[in-house]
């Protein structure tokens, strides 16, 4: 099988009606079958140790899954009980994913939330397993853990991993985990030791003899709207079945049992897990695990060549940061002939940040697009056929997409002419179930003309003639100045080209009379110096559409990220709300203790103003009335509160990125 070409190779594969696994489990145990003795997972919690990796083969993986299955049947989980996870990335975590999910629903956590996120997001999902890191020297999990135990009525076990048997000598003889250490559990939750408990578990079959149905719900993932605030979308067993093999066949013998995957992103996240999970583990493939902390973790990123070479990594999946991070570790001097692709999502890979990776390495950049709502990738330019610049490429097989006119209330008007820009929809068995929040699905949802529902992502694009797609806005992040929209890659792809600029991010800052101005923050690269009115010219000079200039450029030390490395605009713009407010009530003559905004899952953005003793509260709400947000304002004597539009949020989306050798 040799992988995609044209739109011609797509319909044919959807004519061929294939018979795909019913599940995620029985799509990982054809793999084992057809591959038991072959390495299927790597891991190496030191990258100073990436020479000395645990290994183990399929028939040993798939018997651990089974194991962990088994072991959460035995805690009661069911098909409709959700098996809550907060870890790093460890063996472990991608025991609990699929043991998980052959036996009940999957919710994904980002270890990186603070204790009241996660608590909420346990009652959200109504975890009645959680499965995190035990005590040791150093961790952080647990002293997070503790404290929300009791805010979660659903949750019944606790299951703790012990660090301690990856490592060796004095370290390890500090951990050694015993569920009887453990003082002050909350009454009702019972305390497991996770390695112990699946030890004891057959690992031949599936003690709950449970058939798993394609519509049978696999995993919750929680995504972002505008405002960062998280939502948990329901996905399917068919859903994550027929991405990865959609995937797979665009891809081709692009990745099959020869080939090697590093996996450095988060495994809470859909990238990691369907990209350098699920795909690579349908086809027999081999993924290295790189570090707990993936990419972040101490060393990676300085030895990534040295990795690539020794394991003679053949692709691998990142975010725009992490690139352009490597572009500042010297490759000279290593093999790295092995390397095949190389995965860029969550975020646009900046064309100028492409150009210099491919003069660095040898890489040529392959774009496309996905997002969790569709459980990874939607759409891949072609490794076989041509590579169109700009766009995201041809859509994958068995999943429909089109771009399409919406009216002002986002019904539905008509298909777009062929080169006509409209919002991109997408339907087929990868599309999602929705939220779990049933108000988070209002005008989700599109009846498109073709029968069924259409899942509107959000996102503005057009389709050429030959099937390939370009995305020429993003409707979440758009800039809006005097009704005109301006969508921050125009500022952003500029100023990537200057020399000392390493990454960018343009955001919309509030105006009482524009709607929003347009301000760019900009981190530099080691040892470069600029100044903000050099970079200012800068744009000015490169910047072709005169709305689009930013009204200002703010260097800062380092730009702000979200835990699988993307940026985090959500801070930046809540940066440019307060110190817009805060001028408007200055000149204004309102004198303020505090400005401060926040995001609030039902209402968007939030600012709090507390006013100086003294000043006038009425005035202030005047000054605040000009701005569209909700505010409230107190002050030592009076508190009141006003309310603005709220800003619509749509589905997290992602731009994907497929690089492969020149």
């Amino acid at each position: 099988m040799k992988g995609i070409a044209s739109m011609a190779d797509v319909v044919a594969i959807e004519r061929s009606h294939p018979q795909l696994p019913t599940s995620t489990y029985d799509m990982i145990r054809a793999a084992a079958a057809a591959h038991a003795k072959a390495p299927a997972l790597s891991f190496f919690l030191h990258a100073k140790d990436h020479t000395r990796p645990t290994t183990w083969s399929y028939e040993s993986l798939f018997a651990r899954i089974t194991a962990t299955a088994n072991f959460f049947h035995d805690l009661g989980v069911c098909k409709n009980d959700v098996v809550a996870f907060l870890l790093p990335n460890l063996p472990e975590t991608h025991l609990t994913l699929w043991g998980g999910e052959a036996t009940g629903i999957v919710l994904a956590i980002n270890p990186l939330l603070e204790p009241a996120a996660v608590a909420q997001l346990l009652r959200a999902g109504e975890a009645k397993v959680l499965v995190t890191m035990a005590p040791f020297p150093g961790a952080y999990l647990w002293s997070k853990v503790q404290t929300i135990l009791g805010d979660v009525p659903s949750l019944r076990h606790l299951v703790l991993i012990d660090i301690a048997h990856y490592l060796g000598g004095v370290e390890a003889a500090r951990g050694g985990f015993q569920p009887g250490m453990l003082r002050g559990i909350s009454p009702g939750i019972a305390v497991h030791d996770f390695a112990g408990s699946i030890d004891r578990q057959p690992t031949a079959r599936l003690v709950s003899r449970r058939v798993i149905e394609p519509g049978d719900l696999s995993s919750f993932f929680c995504t972002g709207g505008t405002t960062g605030a998280p939502k948990i979308a329901m996905r399917t067993h068919a859903n994550e079945v027929v991405n990865a093999w959609s995937t797979a066949q665009f891809l081709g013998d692009g990745i099959d049992a020869s080939k090697t995957i590093f996996c450095g992103l988060p495994l809470f996240h859909v990238n990691a897990v369907q990209v350098t999970g699920l795909l690579p583990f349908s086809r027999g493939a081999h993924v290295i695990l790189g570090t707990a902390q993936g990419y972040r973790g101490e060393g990676v990123v300085p030895r990534f060549w040295e990795i690539v070479e020794r394991h003679r990594i053949n692709f691998f999946s990142g975010v725009p940061t992490l690139y352009a991070g490597l572009l500042h570790q010297p490759a000279e001097g290593y093999d790295l002939s092995s390397l095949e692709y190389g995965l860029c999502g969550a975020a646009p890979m900046p064309i100028e940040l492409m150009r210099s990776f491919q003069d660095r390495t040898g890489l040529k950049i392959l774009e496309g697009y996905g997002l969790t709502e569709g459980t990874c990738v939607s759409s891949v330019n072609p490794p076989r056929g041509e590579r169109r610049v700009g766009s995201i490429g041809l859509r994958l097989p068995l999943q429909q997409m089109k771009a399409v006119i919406l009216d002002d209330a986002g019904t539905y008007v008509r298909d777009c002419a062929v080169g006509e820009v409209g919002v991109l929809v997408i339907r087929g068995p990868n599309v999602f179930a929705g939220y779990k929040v049933a108000e988070h699905n209002n005008a989700l949802w599109v009846d498109a003309g073709t029968g069924g529902r259409w899942l509107n992502t959000g996102d503005l694009g057009r389709q050429d003639g030959e099937g390939y797609f370009y995305l020429t806005g993003r409707k979440k992040e758009l800039i809006i100045r005097g009704g005109h929209n301006i969508d921050p890659a125009t500022i952003e792809e500029p100023l990537h080209k200057h020399p000392a600029v390493h990454l960018v991010a343009a955001v919309g800052r509030p105006d009482a009379h524009a709607g929003e101005v347009v301000v760019a923050y900009v981190s530099l690269k080691p040892d470069a110096t600029a100044t903000e009115a050099e970079l200012l010219s800068f744009a000015h000079d490169h910047v072709t559409e005169r709305a689009a200039l930013p009204k200002r450029i703010r260097i800062i030390d380092e730009m702000p990220l979200s835990a699988v490395g993307k940026i985090f605009k959500p801070d930046l713009k809540h940066r440019e709300i307060q110190d817009a407010l805060s001028s408007a009530l200055r000149e204004a003559g309102v004198r303020t203790e505090s400005v401060t905004s926040g995001s609030d899952p039902t209402h968007g953005t939030i600012v709090d103003v507390m006013l100086a003793e003294g000043t006038d509260a009425e005035l202030a709400r005047r000054v605040l009335g000009r701005f569209p947000f909700r505010c409230r304002v107190s002050s030592p004597f009076q508190s009141s509160s006003m309310r603005n539009a709220d800003r619509e949020e749509r589905p997290g989306c992602a731009r994907l990125a497929w690089a492969q050798p020149t």
